[in-house]
């Protein structure tokens, strides 16, 4: 049996890619929000940071930069310092 003529691991494969993707912009959207929510002692389980805006787009920027950066760094430590043979695990 096939989906639209491919395997239906392939269809299992995008589906879990597509719930990734989801899930990391989705939250990425939920990290600014809580970031400049207000501040209530009152009810601190719909409070937020309480970061000004420019401060929240400073915190989400550094994170999308780690989030696109640190495989660089990983890749350069698994080529350089550790090796390819090692890195494998071979």
């Amino acid at each position: 049996m096939t989906f639209f003529g491919h395997p239906w691991g392939l269809a299992t494969l995008a589906a879990t890619e597509l719930w990734e993707r989801f899930s990391f912009y989705g939250m990425r959207a939920i990290l600014v929000l809580y970031l400049v929510a207000a501040i209530d002692p009152m009810n601190p389980a719909e409070s937020g940071l309480g970061f000004s805006a420019g401060d929240a787009a400073a915190i989400y920027g550094s994170y999308n930069a780690l989030v696109y950066l640190t495989p660089l760094a990983g890749g350069w430590i698994a080529d350089r310092l550790i090796g390819a043979r090692r890195a494998r695990g071979a």
